[in-house]
Order: structure tokens, then sequence, then C-alpha cells
């Protein structure tokens, strides 16, 4: 399962209501930050979710409001002695941008925490197991963008009927069996784990696309997802000035949703000339399980 905390789900102007653009996904034991826009720290602690086990931040691209909030988490992290290394996923070009920000604050090659640049390239980011996430590239202006999908994977879970019918004892046997390992019983039977485990189920899928200025090219990395967090900046009679500035419309975010068999579409990046309604009622006519999101907003997955 995944547990999102929308931090921030402003588009480049922030509101009184809406911080920039920063999302907290809690998946297994760790906690990672997609975006860390100005004020990301302050919404940690308003939401309650703090800085603990807080050490891998993902980064969709380089512009400002989705990355002006590194030097504040950072010099809190620093004050509160935080001996975790920071690990930041980004492309070359967002990676470039960092590096330079930080520089400027405390010197060349120097920062308040320990630091890891990992630089994204399509496909796997991080397995360990429990989930793995994937990135894939978008376009987004002039940018170098990446999005982000995290699955876990499918469980099998032993039939009881099947052990009782095959005379399998309680014990270590039975774990190999989940395990996928075939055993052999005391009587010499050897028991295949197919014919004990039941059917693939519990993969959960939560895909997470930025700024983007097209869905083309995007249906293949979100199909099938759970849930599909997308940036919504424009309504469609606007479609034209999204073009200019390398944003989506909600009306296509819906469509993304609707071509891609995703089961919940959650807006985001949220502009604040269009009133929440209008934004909704534009997804919704063309795939009815939207919502916009909002600061503080709390989804599982």
């Amino acid at each position: 399962m995944f547990a999102l905390t929308f931090l921030g789900t402003s588009a480049s102007v922030p509101s009184a209501e809406r911080n920039h653009p920063a999302l907290l996904v809690e998946a297994g034991n760790q906690r990672i930050l997609v975006d860390c826009g100005e004020g990301t720290q302050r919404q940690l602690l308003r939401s309650g979710a703090g800085f603990r086990r807080l050490d891998r931040l993902l980064l969709t691209h380089g512009h400002f409001d989705h990355v002006l909030g590194i030097p504040g988490l950072f010099s809190t992290l620093r004050l509160r002695r935080s001996a975790e290394v920071m690990t930041i996923h980004g492309s070359q070009g967002t990676l470039e941008v960092i590096v330079r920000m930080l520089a400027g604050l405390w010197g060349e090659r120097r920062a308040p925490v320990p630091l890891q640049l990992v630089e994204l390239t399509a496909g796997e980011a991080i397995a360990n197991g429990e989930f793995a996430i994937n990135c894939f590239p978008v376009r987004h202006r002039d940018t170098d963008s990446f999005a982000f999908s995290f699955e876990s994977p499918a469980r099998r879970h032993l039939r009881p009927d099947r052990l009782a019918a095959l005379g399998v004892p309680d014990g270590p046997v039975r774990k190999e069996l989940a395990d996928g390992k075939p055993v052999m019983l005391p009587d010499g039977t050897t028991i295949d784990p197919e014919e004990v485990l039941g059917p693939p189920e519990g993969r959960k899928k939560l895909a997470i696309v930025g700024d983007t200025e097209t869905i083309d090219g995007l249906a293949e990395h979100v199909s099938d997802a759970d849930v599909l967090v997308i940036e919504a900046t424009f309504l469609d009679r606007d479609a034209a000035i999204a073009r200019d500035y390398g944003h989506l419309t909600a009306r296509e975010a819906a469509t993304l949703a609707a071509v891609s068999n995703v089961k919940k579409l959650v807006l985001t990046h949220i502009s604040g000339r269009y009133p929440d309604e209008e934004i909704l009622a534009e997804a919704m006519a063309i795939f009815p399980n939207s919502r916009v999101a909002k600061d503080f907003d709390r989804i599982a997955v």
C-alpha cells in the first residue's frame, strides 16, 4: 500500500490555501518526497508528517516552484543534526539546478546535510523488494522532466483447503511453499507451490505526473494505475494558453485517465484563476472518478 499526503497543490503562483508543489509518498517503511516547493518544510509540520525518516527526494524537473523549498528543508535537517544521507533523484538538468542553488548558499560541492545525487534515466530508479519506482520522460517546455510510477508486487497466498487436502503440516514447509519453493513431505511426496498458491492479488500502482504539456506517450506508463496524480493547470477553454505555458487542461488529464484504465484521478498543480468546481466538472465529464487535491489531503492506495 502507498499513502499520499499532499503538501502543496498550487501552480507556479501559490495562494493562501495552496502551497507550492510537494507530495509525500509513504511506501513500505520509506517516506519519499516528490518535489519540494518553497515552504515545504512548514507543510510537513502542519500536516503532522514531520521530518522523521525523510531521506529521499524525487524531482520531476528543475523549475523553481518545484525545488525552492530544498535549502530551507536542508537547513532544518542540519539544525536537527540529522545524520541520514539525503538522496536526490533528478534528470541531469534538474540536478545541475540543485548543485548551482546549493553552491550559491553554502559553497561549491557543499551542503548542510550529507547528500547523494542520482541522475535519472528512463526505467527503474528504485527497487527494494517491497516496491519499485520507475521513471519516464515527459515534455514540459525547455526542461528534461520525469514522471514516476510506484508499484508494489502482487502477492499469492496459500490456500488452506489445498494444504489440508495434500496433508501439508504447519511449520517451515508452509513458509517454503509461500516463498515459491517446492517441498518434500515426510512420506516422500513432493508438493509444488502451484498446487497450493492462490491467484495473484494485492498489486498496487501509483502514477505521479508533474508538469507536462502533452499526454502523448503517457498511457503506456500510467496504465492500470490505482491512482493517477497529474497536473491540471488550465481549463479547456484556455487550451491555447496551456500550450504556451507547457501545461495540461483538466480535460486532457481526464482523457488520459479514461484511456489508461486508471481507477482514480487526482488533479493537482491548480491555478487560482479557476474555482475548483469548474476544474472538477470538466474532468468528471470525461472521467467520473476524479477529484481535485487540496493541501493536506491524504489518500491511501
